[in-house]
């Protein structure tokens, strides 16, 4: 099947149809992978409180619950510190299966079969003997974790292995989210109901060890199966564009980045104290449905209403966002569960206005964690302008690192609570007093609000990287780049080089245009061109090696030598890529003649900006003679005349 673009044959790799299966057994990967993510961090924790020590001594039972959550604790914090390893070694990683796919299956076998041998009292040695036991668990989850993480890491590393493609790693990605939001909200649809269903002893409503058991073999039969599907149903692109730079990341390097690039470190701090506010609240939204109103199935109507909204949250993200500003977002999200809160701590034991008031505690969330990504994002180009170079993967490194601290945090907190409110084995609705009720709605309501109020005020004064701000540094990044890009294949001195018009329209100087950056030459030596046509093609042979977000510039290395970057128009960074559609993809080779970019000029005439053409090569100290062939004012058409004649410098000269 021929190419449009390219005019090359795409690989069978590339057909439609695997494009589809390669999708949707993605989708499912995120599906068992959340599953497994909701199953560890949210309600094993309820499994170890109310099942896992039935001695008879309630004294000896709350103690090794003590030990328990404070060794899952420790060594999920402890794990924290691996995680930048176990990417670097991935980055490393080359089998025949691909990079991704071996770590995914292996990684999500182990943690599953583990996770179901914790689902059991290890035969009965927790009693027998309780410090052996203690020692054993702790062996089996630290490797079940550091496993969990070469499968997470691996999983959500793999979408660029999937295409070069920018819109099907779009669409991977929004399979992907539906995936994940599917298997974390279903995965407490059931925990109740198959809890109960498989225990001989109901234990009001807490369900028996056979239950937990069956429920954890639910999980680890989900986790195997959807990691077989990605390593069977997907399709990692083989291409020397794929090969690894030598890359050292550690925990250093991360501090280092934190503390150097501010808007980083204030959204992290801002993330962090939030992640362990809603990880206590929503590891004893259980607990409050099973000890509180008595019913622990309604927790499964809950989750399933919170599955549609959850949904509908995320589609409608990118609309929110437009209409307004992530600030006003974020603020309001925050206000919103503030008052689920509210009203959660004052609903007793009306099932109605506990659904109302949990739901509006979940609906945010997911809003909030896109607002997050997106800063976080945001800031790399914040970094790569203040700090002269891009963390890209370290940067985004940071958001999972939180959530597992967050999580990390709120198990040994949410451990001390159920033992403190008397929510422990045998314990029922019925049995928790009234001093008792008091204690956990204090530590369920007022301390997660407390943790939001602060994350809010962080926000608010010190996340200063908006959307107008990014759109700012992008255009200033923008202007540089190419400069230290093309050092390879410079031609002979002797050779001329020669560029086409890559646009129709009218010639003009590049002294003449609108912005004093690119007509002062700082950018590079070339021309501009007034277009008539909203075509962009490439002038050349060469690699497409910048393709702006925003898809209103371009930057190619020539196999000529030649770093060229194509700006449409002046301010249009801020227009987000309205009006402008881009052919290509980066590290995608391009003949002549090639379209680009296609831009709709009314779109930026709209918006009150200037649609000029600039056409620069940023590497000029490389080159002479820069010789304009067609005099100003003159009309052209794209790709059929030559506009500029250059010469490539003494190889000597050049370096100087």
């Amino acid at each position: 099947m021929e190419n449009k673009v390219s005019g090359k044959v795409d690989r069978p790799g590339s057909s439609r149809r695997q494009k589809l299966i390669s999708r949707v057994s993605y989708a499912f990967g995120a599906f068992g992978n959340d599953m497994f993510y909701g199953a560890l961090s949210t309600y094993f924790i309820m499994f170890v409180t109310t099942h896992l020590f039935n001695t008879g001594n309630q004294a000896q039972n709350n103690r090794m619950i003590l030990y328990i959550t404070s060794i899952i604790t420790a060594l999920r914090i402890l794990e924290l510190v691996i995680d930048p390893f176990i990417g670097n070694w991935i980055d490393r990683t080359k089998t025949r299966f691909g990079q991704f796919k071996p770590w995914i299956v292996v990684g999500g076998t182990i943690t599953s079969i583990v996770l179901l041998i914790l689902f059991t009292d290890l035969g009965g040695i927790n009693q027998t003997h309780p410090f052996l036991y203690l020692i054993i668990f702790a062996v089996l989850y630290i490797t079940m974790d550091i496993f969990y993480s070469f499968k997470d890491v691996a999983f959500w590393s793999m979408i660029p292995a999937l295409s070069f493609s920018s819109q099907e790693r779009e669409r991977t990605a929004s399979s992907a989210r539906i995936g994940s939001t599917l298997g974390g909200g279903l995965v407490g649809v059931l925990v109740m109901p198959l809890v109960l269903f498989f225990s001989l002893n109901k234990s009001g409503g807490t369900g028996d060890s056979r239950g937990w058991f069956a429920f954890g073999l639910m999980v680890a039969l989900v986790g195997i199966v959807t990691a077989l599907v990605v390593g069977i149903g997907t399709h990692e692109v083989h291409s020397d564009l794929r090969k690894n730079k030598e890359n050292t990341v550690g925990f250093k390097k991360i501090f280092a980045t934190l503390a150097k690039n501010d808007q980083l470190m204030w959204i992290a701090l801002t993330y962090g104290i939030y992640a362990i506010g809603i990880n206590i609240l929503n590891s004893l939204v259980l607990y409050y449905f099973t000890f509180i109103l008595g019913h622990s199935t309604l927790f499964s109507v809950f989750q399933t209403v919170n599955i549609v909204i959850s949904l509908v949250s995320v589609s409608i993200f990118p609309r929110l966002v437009d209409r307004f500003n992530r600030r006003s977002v974020f603020a309001t999200c925050i206000g919103i569960m503030l008052a689920g809160i509210l009203l959660f701590s004052v609903a007793g034991k009306s099932f109605i206005l506990v659904l109302t008031a949990a739901e509006m505690f979940q609906i945010p969330q997911a809003v909030i964690f896109l607002v997050v990504l997106m800063i976080i994002s945001d800031s790399v180009e914040y970094g790569q302008l203040k700090l002269g170079h891009r963390d890209e993967s370290l940067t985004l490194s940071i958001r999972p690192l939180l959530d597992k601290l967050g999580g990390a945090i709120s198990n040994g907190v949410v451990g001390q609570i159920a033992v403190i409110a008397g929510m422990t084995t045998g314990a029922t609705a019925a049995s928790i007093t009234a001093a008792g009720q008091f204690k956990f709605k204090l530590m369920m309501f007022a301390v997660p609000a407390v943790f939001l109020l602060i994350a809010l005020v962080i926000f608010w004064k010190k996340s200063t990287l908006t959307e107008t701000r990014h759109a700012e540094i992008v255009d200033e990044l923008e202007k540089t780049w190419g400069k230290t890009t093309a050092e390879q294949n410079i031609l002979p001195a002797s050779t001329t080089i020669t560029l086409t018009t890559p646009i129709s329209g009218e010639v003009m100087a590049l002294s003449d245009v609108s912005d004093p950056v690119f007509a002062s030459g700082q950018v590079g030596q070339g021309f501009a061109i007034r277009p008539n046509d909203g075509k962009v093609l490439a002038p050349f042979d060469a690699t497409v090696k910048r393709m702006f977000s925003t898809q209103h510039a371009i930057g190619l290395i020539g196999d000529n030598g030649v770093s060229l970057l194509i700006h449409i128009g002046f301010g249009t960074v801020t227009m987000k890529g309205t009006g402008f559609v881009s052919y290509v993809s980066e590290n995608q080779h391009v003949k002549k003649g090639t379209e680009l970019i296609e831009f709709w000029a009314p779109a930026i005439k709209k918006a009150g900006l200037d649609d000029t053409v600039t056409v620069t090569v940023t590497n000029t100290k490389k080159f002479d003679n820069f010789d304009m062939q067609l005099e100003l004012g003159t009309k052209v058409t794209a790709n059929t005349e030559t506009i500029l004649q250059l010469q490539p410098k003494n190889q000597i000269d050049a370096t100087n």
